[in-house]
């Protein structure tokens, strides 16, 4: 592109359409020399794109039209010379530069889908206007044909130089599959200049998708982006070899090589952007609700191929189907390992500092895996079958614990939360918890000698008590996921134990269950901790049977728990003298929480998360009972039902977690205020019998032998309570409740809204959607001179005070 021409010259400039015809003047932006992204940016500057939008509204549709046509060209040609290769790419730049300035402004929303006189659905050269394909679909159909191009994106096969040039109308993309893996056993030889093509085909398929930012965020419209849909349906012939070669190129990638030191510094690594691009498509294209419609199911299994035959009930969109039918075990252990690989990168160490690469996609890796165990059961039994879910386990576990108090990364610990969640809805995710951790992740937190589950339970109260206050409404979740593994660990720590205790002590303070309707909540969900571990694994549990001893008081006090109103009036007094949500006197931990610190504010000029708001627990959630023989039985949720004096009456304590607050009295401002019933109401359903039990055997066998012995050391009592039983001395056991995730449309909104955000600001800091001059100066204590798109403002408002409501 010539610069003294370039998009200021004619076609911004002047206000007359140019001909379409006029070849000299269209050519001026592809025909000419390689022009790298960066030239693009700088020769086609935002303003002009939105001047001549405004003022010559034909010339930027013709030059769309033409670039488009150049695609279509390349691809029916099979780009086979140089010149050919170089205009696809320059066309494929200008498109990405352009498409986002189409997307922002209403009026133009429409234009990609409008038709194309000549360019018809059945064939070459139709010009019957109802036949005529859309200008989307257009280019969806040449990238695609493009990505499997001979000597352009994939390696020929054509077995030497003079044998006539493969036709791309008859080739079997299946057999030019990028990497080897699930259904692909060939490596292909790795090409640079093919990684790079392949990248800029990427990133404007990934700017066509983009779309879906510029809409503001609506959860009445479905999932559905027009876009995504196209490229995904049957008439992308190329659907299942591309989404094969995404996951495959994902899977297979390790940033570590051979391991020589420093090999990221002395070497540059063209796979990792690659590799980065193709997660971003493959979570994009597999964006879809599957709480809206029939979830994808896998009926039977077949030998020989990597997908189930049967085509089983699900979406339209293939990229969903084709990762809901893979079943091999071959191909699970496949993606196991490589996402775990990816995920693990950032936490190694070595004894020479920053001598390792460190992935920086992880985030795109928690959506891929998420989907995979959403979309395919299979999987999911897979993971969970072994201990390889351990690999999945610890690194999550690592991000939630580096996250905890950054603001900027609230969705991070809401992605890790949400696979959490997921995992501990099945029996063999708490099963497995009990293997002993071993290998030290740099993670500071307490030291202590013992399982995964203690890992676990460390680090979410790590969260709880050191984490910034956006994350309040994920204490629900956080808590759900240890009552869910609760009934299978075998043996806590003793630091593990304190832990939870110390949770107990902070969340049943009478100024903290009075300072929000739903805070009790989170008693329920201890109480049922301890309750489950108690009740069926008593044996082994003998450090949080004494903790529960030593801290005794606490459930007394909880059992007394005053209800009249000057009570309630004086402990929310004492909370507006407190403000630290944890911090509270007389606590074995003091007045500052063990590594707590302030929230760490965003740097300067960082664009702060606020992404929209996550489904209470009982939405994300539902019940299922554990029957003996251990399958679970899905519980229907009982209607509310009312004493006469208007109180909740009387059910499981186990199902009081889900009762919605009981309206109390509000003042002249709408704030809510905790009255007499509506404590009442909760408090006669405290599940206390099974621990009140356990101290009234325990505490006074506990204290003779102090007594008698003289004992003042703690391991001659825990071994006393090795040896204790409490068979026939306990109320009869509770059916062991697991509340599993449940896919619903509220969290399908969030994580579209999360995945575009990574996405956008992935992109942002390089030649991405953002104008590099824009970004280099902005302001580093106002907003960005750029404005992002709506969906996204929606997402990165700058204002501290955008918080998820609890």
């Amino acid at each position: 592109m010539d610069e003294s021409k370039g998009f200021s010259g004619k076609a911004g400039g002047q206000r007359t359409p140019v001909e379409a015809t006029d070849d000299a003047f269209w050519d001026q932006f592809w025909a000419d020399t390689a022009t790298s992204v960066q030239d693009v940016f700088a020769l086609v500057p935002a303003a002009e794109i939105r001047a001549v939008r405004e003022e010559s509204p034909s010339n930027l549709a013709t030059l769309c039209y033409k670039a488009v046509e150049k695609l279509v060209q390349g691809a029916e040609s099979g780009c086979h010379s140089e010149k050919e290769k170089q205009i696809v790419l320059n066309c494929s730049r200008l498109l990405t530069r352009v498409l986002p300035y189409i997307f922002e402004d209403p009026d133009w929303r429409g234009f990609f889908w409008s038709t194309v006189p000549g360019a018809g659905r059945g064939g070459q050269g139709e010009d019957d206007d109802e036949n005529a394909r859309p200008l989307a679909e257009s280019l969806l159909l040449a990238i695609a044909d493009l990505l499997f191009c001979p000597d352009f994106t994939v390696q020929s096969h054509r077995r030497s130089t003079v044998d006539s040039a493969e036709d791309v109308h008859s080739l079997d993309s299946c057999e030019y599959i990028w990497e080897a893996g699930v259904g692909f056993a060939h490596s292909p030889q790795p090409n640079y200049i093919h990684d790079m093509n392949r990248m800029e085909l990427l990133k404007l398929l990934l700017t066509c998708f983009s779309e879906a930012m510029y809409l503001p965020p609506a959860p009445e419209s479905g999932s559905t982006n027009p876009w995504v849909q196209f490229f995904c349906s049957t008439e992308n012939r190329h659907a299942l070899p591309l989404f094969t070669s995404l996951l495959n190129t994902v899977c297979a990638y390790d940033p570590v090589g051979y391991g020589i030191p420093y090999n990221h510094l002395l070497f540059s690594d063209y796979r990792e952007p690659l590799v980065e691009e193709a997660a971003q498509v493959l979570i994009v294209t597999l964006d879809h609700d599957s709480a809206s419609s029939a979830s994808p199911t896998v009926d039977g299994t077949t030998t020989g191929t990597a997908m189930d035959d049967a085509d089983p009930p699900g979406p339209e969109n293939l990229f969903v189907n084709y990762l809901s039918r893979i079943h091999r075990e071959e191909d699970f252990q496949f993606i196991l390992k490589g996402i775990a690989r990816l995920l693990s990168n950032p936490l190694l160490q070595t004894y020479l500092p920053n001598s390792t690469k460190k992935i920086q996609f992880h985030q795109e890796l928690l959506v891929l895996f998420w989907k995979l165990c959403d979309f395919n059961k299979k999987f999911l039994f897979f993971v969970l079958k072994s201990s390889d879910v351990l690999d999945i386990l610890v690194p999550i576990l690592f991000f939630l614990n580096d996250a905890r108090a950054d603001q900027s990364r609230v969705g991070l610990m809401h992605i890790g939360v949400f696979i959490l969640l997921l995992l501990s809805g099945e029996r063999n995710f708490g099963v497995r918890l009990n293997k002993p951790y071993s290998v030290r992740v740099p993670m500071d937190i307490p030291v202590f000698t013992g399982t995964h589950a203690d890992l676990l339970i460390v680090v979410f109260h790590k969260i709880i008590t050191s984490g910034h206050q956006r994350l309040q409404p994920l204490f629900d979740c956080l808590l759900t996921i240890v009552v869910n593994v609760s009934p299978y660990l075998k043996s806590l720590s003793m630091v593990t134990a304190n832990k939870l205790l110390h949770l107990l002590e902070a969340f049943s303070t009478a100024w903290f269950l009075f300072s929000a309707a739903q805070n009790h909540h989170l008693v329920f969900f201890l109480l049922e901790v301890f309750n489950n571990i108690i009740q069926y694994q008593f044996d082994g549990n003998s450090n949080l049977v004494y903790a529960i001893i030593r801290k005794r008081s606490v459930f007394h006090q909880l059992a007394n728990l005053p209800t009249d109103p000057p009570a309630i009036h004086k402990a929310l007094q004492r909370r507006r003298r407190t403000p630290e949500p944890l911090s509270r006197t007389g606590s074995q931990e003091g007045t500052s929480m063990e590594g707590s610190r302030p929230a760490a504010p965003a740097e300067p000029g960082t664009l702060k998360t606020s992404l929209v708001a996550t489904p209470g627990i009982d939405k994300l959630t539902e019940k299922s009972q554990v029957s003996e023989d251990g399958t679970l039985r899905s519980l229907e949720p009982e209607p509310q039902q009312s004493s006469e004096d208007g109180s909740p009456a009387k059910g499981e304590p186990s199902q009081a977690w889900r009762e919605q607050r009981r309206p109390s009295s509000s003042s002249a401002s709408g704030q809510w205020s905790p009255t007499p019933e509506w404590v009442l109401s909760w408090k006669s359903k405290l599940p206390l019998q099974t621990i009140m039990r356990l101290l009234q055997v325990l505490v006074p066998q506990v204290e003779k032998i102090c007594i008698d012995k003289g004992l003042t050391d703690e391991s001659e009592i825990l071994r006393f309570l090795q040896h204790g039983t409490l068979v026939g001395l306990l109320p009869v056991p509770h059916p062991i409740l697991i509340r599993k995730y449940q896919a619903n449309s509220g969290t399908a909104m969030w994580f579209r809204t999360y995945m575009w955000g990574v996405i956008y600001l992935r992109w942002a800091p390089g030649v991405g959607w953002c104008p590099p001059e824009n970004l280099s100066s902005r302001s580093q204590q106002g907003p960005p001179l750029w404005a992002p798109p709506p969906l996204v403002d929606f997402m990165l408002r700058q204002s501290t005070k955008a918080a998820l409501p609890a």
